[in-house]
């Protein structure tokens, strides 16, 4: 029986041997040619397990999940000996970023190719099936030198919500007329992913759990080359490198020519098919967030490649030229640029190898330390960023320095004791000079995206940037918090700076423990307490079995510190029942979401309540909103969007008589704008005085008519703004707060509300600002609260919660929610 059993056995691994030499086709595995349907991302994760399985040329593996529990895979690629001996290539390319320049250097290119982080890009994960079919039957040559690895959907969500919805759609046969139904998706797209973000702005500030998980393995890698495949609209036929300008300064001339070379190979393949193209126009390298800059800040050759197409293509499309687009042929030239990268890569691998290890030479740049000190917790965010990208980072002892001061914006001396210090002298100093640089230098302001993003300004600490390299120890002493009852005392009080402090209140709030917080300063024993300190009485939670067990187990889980109040009698300032100690509402929040809302402004939102703050909130869209009794909520939230044409005057009427019952509307970004002029809003636009126009007209050249209109553009810029520190909307702020402007929109100060943030001479602190932008900006509005009856409008000009990066902003929407016109309790 035995015997028998083994036979079989043995019969079974050899039929199991025969099969795996047997590579499928995309075709024949999937039952369709590449581009006469879309693939499910299910589907093709088991095209690339059955090819892996089939041959020694490749292995394949999950990095991690997405939010809705779709795989995150890659798979290697290389000849069976590389393949045998992946992990020596693999650990000798990282002692080419920080080893002794006299070891040898390896002679192993690699290369990382990404698809479809655009969910609704969806042709060039059909394009990374046959490009790992061709390259391991017709190309094997390449891969004596070269690694491939190979993400085939880096955003899983987005593109199974949007071939979901194509599949479900299209006509068949499909339909090419661009009036479709089929070449038109509904809100929100299938762009972004779970939260709506756009991945592709996320590689710097890993927001997303996309990201946090891809960067694990990028960094364990480190590729020579990466490459981003996109679409973009059905005019354009195809762009690859080189990029456009403007080029990060950091860049390196090596980088600029390869590019060049890519190109050029590129070419010579879509010239003999007949295919356009174009290169050196939209796409540059300056903001280093993206899918082509942050590689190149790695020491990469990083590019985009974008093929006609996007979402509103479909199977097959009529353009305005008055050819048919098939996804046929997008996927085919996706699949022709990726061979030509790894063709050119394998030609120059140990090029690629001497430069990649030339990127990573002692910094050259202006500054070599920044020093930083603050919030605790803010600063423990930047250290888990910075833990994200392995970049390395130590602590000061005693001692001041003198160097850039990024708060006055002047050189000034910094006492900097037990402060953050990150040194350019560093594998990764190259990106670290990028991510905290005080100012960009912008070579064309003709931007694809923002122009500012300095760190010490995201995340609302001092800073120095230091001429001089500054001595730093590895570890920072911080004792470990531990909180205990005093359930003979009168409560506790909590401290207000920072999210880590929100968070804390919100979970309170949502298990059932009353909080208050002071409007006034005030000192408790020898504690002094700032205005926004939280107060959780005996009093107030009298009802509650072991209410100090249960606040300190929260505290301790937050990492909060809570200060046993013996008595709620002030030592100066305000007692614990005073009216300027207010209670805090359990808020029941809602926020608009559909047509005429951002997608991404939302997703944002959505983020920020579930992720962040994990309170909940109420998702209404627009479809139904204006049917719904508002009554029942006591804080509406309008993300950036368009809504001219939706709030129209029942709409806000609606609004204002819910608000004058006691309602709080949080407007964010363009939402402002549907409140300009309206009676009782409070709200008007800034309008620079009108120069004369030439009575000839407009003689600007048609050539010249788009770079003369930067004079009016601000393009991501950090504008310094004065707050009113005693607004309960700015507690755990001071004087100043350094906002993101994304646009040139410009509003009065409010004549009888509340100007919480704003700009009085405007300067651009970093990033560009146009001439005629910046007069616009004269006395303009950044945040503000206007009353109407017993209830807020809320205006927030700059998006505080923009791509969930901008961390030093998002306390003042918190703020917004729960402190702001705190006049009443709902039981």
């Amino acid at each position: 029986m035995k015997q028998t059993f083994f036979i079989l056995l043995l019969i079974t691994s050899v039929g199991l041997t025969s099969a795996q030499t047997i590579i499928p086709s995309p075709e024949k595995f999937l039952g369709y040619q590449i581009g006469e349907q879309f693939t499910r991302h299910a589907d093709v994760v088991r095209y690339f397990e059955t090819v892996a399985n089939a041959s020694a040329m490749v292995t394949y593996s999950t990095y991690g999940k997405t939010n809705e529990r779709r795989p995150l895979t890659y798979a290697v690629i290389s000849s069976e000996e590389n393949l045998k001996n992946i992990e020596s290539i693999r650990q000798n390319n990282l002692k080419n970023i920080d080893v002794a320049k006299d070891s040898p250097a390896p002679e192993v290119a690699i290369v990382w190719l990404s698809y479809n982080v655009h969910g609704n890009e969806a042709s060039s994960t059909e394009a990374a099936m046959q490009t790992l079919y061709t390259l391991i039957t017709e190309k094997k040559d390449w891969l004596q030198n070269t690694v491939i690895i190979m993400d085939p959907c880096v955003n899983p969500d987005g593109r199974d919500r949007y071939v979901n919805w194509y599949n479900q759609t299209k006509a068949t046969p499909y339909n090419i007329d661009q009036n479709a139904t089929e070449h038109n998706e509904p809100w929100p797209g299938g762009r972004p992913n779970h939260y709506l973000f756009d991945l592709n702005r996320d590689w710097a500030w890993g927001t997303q759990v996309e990201t946090q998980q891809r960067l694990k393995i990028y960094n364990q890698w480190m590729p020579h080359i990466h490459v981003d495949f996109h679409e973009q609209g059905i005019n354009e036929p195809y762009y690859f490198a080189p990029a456009a300008e403007p080029f990060h300064e950091i860049i390196t001339p090596w980088q600029r020519d390869f590019q060049t070379q890519i190109g050029k190979n590129h070419a010579k393949y879509f010239d003999k098919e007949g295919w356009l193209y174009f290169t050196r126009e939209r796409f540059d390298l300056l903001y280093p967030s993206y899918g082509d800059t942050y590689p190149t800040f790695m020491g990469a050759i990083g590019m985009t490649y974008e093929q006609a197409g996007h979402g509103r293509a479909g199977l097959g499309i009529q353009t305005d030229e008055g050819y048919v687009l098939t996804l046929k042929d997008r996927a085919a030239h996706h699949t022709t640029t990726g061979l030509s990268t790894i063709e050119i890569a394998s030609q120059n691998a140990a090029k690629l190898n001497d430069e990649f290890r030339n990127f990573f030479t002692p910094s050259v740049s202006t500054y070599k330390s920044y020093v930083l000190q603050g919030n605790q917790d803010k600063i423990n965010s930047l250290i888990e960023l910075l833990e994200m990208h392995d970049i390395r980072y130590g602590f000061t002892s005693d001692s001041s320095i003198k160097g850039f001061d990024f708060t006055t914006t002047k050189t000034t001396n910094f006492k900097a004791s037990n402060a953050l210090v990150v040194s350019t002298n560093q594998p990764k100093g190259a990106i670290v000079t990028v991510l905290f640089e005080p100012k960009t230098e912008v070579s064309d302001p003709l931007t694809y995206d923002i122009t500012a993003w300095g760190i010490p300004y995201v995340y609302g600490l001092n800073a120095i940037a230091s001429k001089t390299l500054i001595t730093s120890d590895a570890d920072q002493n911080i004792s470990q918090l531990t909180n205990t009852i005093s359930p003979d005392g009168a409560g506790y009080i909590a401290k207000w700076n920072s999210l880590k402090d929100a968070a804390f209140m919100a979970d309170l709030l949502k298990q059932g423990i009353k909080v208050r917080f002071s409007e006034k300063d005030f000192t408790n024993s020898t504690e002094n307490f700032k205005k926004g300190s939280l107060i959780i009485s005996k009093s107030d939670n009298r009802t509650i079995t072991n209410y100090d067990d249960i606040l300190v187990r929260i505290a301790n889980t937050h990492g909060r510190k809570i200060y046993p109040a013996a008595s709620g009698f002030a030592k100066t300032g305000v007692d614990f029942g005073s009216p300027e100690v207010k209670l805090i509402n359990n808020q029941k929040i809602a926020i608009l979401k559909g047509d005429y809302t951002s997608s991404l402004s939302y997703g944002e939102l959505w983020h920020f309540f579930e992720q962040t703050l994990k309170f909940p909130i109420t998702s209404i869209d627009t479809d139904y909103f204006k049917n719904i009794d508002l009554s029942t909520y006591d804080v509406l939230i309008l993300p950036n969007g368009y809504y001219s044409s939706y709030l129209n005057t029942k709409a806000l009427d609606k609004l204002k008589s819910w608000i004058a019952a006691g309602g709080k509307v949080i407007a964010i970004g363009n939402a402002v704008a549907s409140f300009v002029d309206k009676e009782g809003f409070d709200l008007k636009k800034n309008k620079p005085d009108e120069k004369d126009k030439d009575s000839l007209g407009n003689l600007i050249a048609y050539d010249q008519r788009e770079r003369e209109s930067v004079k009016n553009f601000v393009t991501g810029t950090v504008f310094k703004t004065n707050v009113d520190a005693s607004h309960p909307m700015a507690f755990g702020y001071g004087d100043h707060y350094f906002s993101l402007k994304l646009g040139a929109d410009s509003y009065k100060l409010l004549q009888k509300g509340y100007n919480i943030a704003y700009i009085d001479t405007p300067e651009a602190i970093s990033g560009f600002a146009g001439e005629d932008a910046l007069d616009a900006l004269q006395n303009s509005l950044v945040m503000g609260e206007a009353r109407i009856g017993k209830g807020s409008i809320i205006y927030m000009v700059d998006n505080p919660m923009f791509r969930s990066f901008w961390e030093n902003g998002k306390l003042f929407l918190v703020n917004a929610i729960f402190f702001t016109n705190s006049n009443k309790f709902r039981i």
